[in-house]
């Protein structure tokens, strides 16, 4: 078969197939002779001519016969012949160097490991869904790969300076030593100068007090963070005064979701939806005097 009728399956190749395993086999091999055939092509333009091609000849580079690598796809395991380059330059995307595995047996150990699962429950896992053997060993590199990107993203650099900056906490679904609790992650997010915002970190604490996040704001200063103009926090006893210890010019304030909330312990729960579109128009406000005539107007004001 050649490259250009690859993918052109005659019919008489699918009536010979009778059973499952036939037709898995026929996509293992058309898959085996695609991937192939992409792996030439990308040699010939990675050296910059076709094979016994005389331009080749003293360009400094050539091929180098292949070699053997079987990958493990969700089709299962499949055997390749890779092409070689002499210089050893030669790292094509479709089966990147070193990798013996397709990214989304991947993607799906990293999401089971995501969602508690053990090694021992991936692998069995991975074999009934895709009939493929990944060792112990193997998802043990892949998770720890994952593991080393979260701790270069968690200590990147950050900006100089963010417009606003939001702190606080939502809590997770997490499985700890064989049970299913909830867990706080404290989120920092800030307002870059372009307008769009970053997550800056996310940080796991038993509990929530001002001092731990005078950690967090020390953590994102050593970080590069020189000035926040506007930190916007729930009313957390004494995180203002964490604030100002880590960066004095920032103006602090209240988050208004925070705000809102505050407010409504105060209303009984038959008024409340009424009460909040009325409070709606004071926080919804464009400045300060059109924010003060809704507000005069609110039932118990006086209206």
């Amino acid at each position: 078969m050649s490259d250009n009728e690859l993918f052109k399956i005659p019919e008489e190749a699918l009536k010979n197939i009778k059973s499952q395993a036939e037709f898995k086999e026929f996509i293992q091999k058309l898959y085996k002779q695609g991937v192939e055939a992409l792996l030439k092509a990308k040699i010939n333009e990675h050296l910059g001519y076709p094979k016994h091609d005389p331009s080749g000849k003293n360009s400094g580079n050539s091929r180098n016969g292949f070699s053997k690598k079987t990958l493990k796809t969700n089709l299962g395991e499949v055997p390749l012949d890779v092409p070689r380059d002499r210089n050893s330059t030669f790292d094509p995307i479709v089966v990147p160097k070193h990798e013996r595995m397709s990214a989304k047996i991947e993607h799906a150990i990293i999401t089971m490991y995501s969602r508690g699962m053990t090694t021992r429950d991936i692998e069995e896992t991975i074999k009934d869904i895709y009939g493929v053997q990944v060792i112990e060993g193997s998802i043990s590199n892949i998770t720890g790969s994952v593991i080393e990107d979260i701790k270069e993203w968690q200590q990147r650099p950050l900006d100089p300076v963010y417009f606003v900056v939001w702190m606080d906490g939502i809590v997770v679904k997490v499985r700890q030593s064989g049970k299913v609790i909830g867990k706080t992650i404290y989120l920092m997010i800030g307002l870059k100068h372009n307008g769009l915002k970053e997550v800056l970190g996310m940080w796991i604490n038993e509990t929530e007090s001002a001092s731990f996040w005078l950690n967090v704001l020390t953590d994102i200063k050593a970080r590069g963070v020189k000035d926040i103009l506007i930190a916007s926090t729930d009313n957390l006893s004494g995180i203002r005064q964490a604030i100002k210890s880590a960066f004095p010019n920032t103006i602090t304030q209240l988050c208004v979701v925070h705000q809102i909330r505050n407010s409504t312990k105060y209303v009984v729960w038959k008024d409340r939806k009424h009460f909040l579109a009325d409070l709606k128009q004071v926080y919804g406000a464009i400045n300060r005097d059109m924010a003060l005539m809704p507000l005069k107007i609110l039932p118990g004001n006086g209206a």
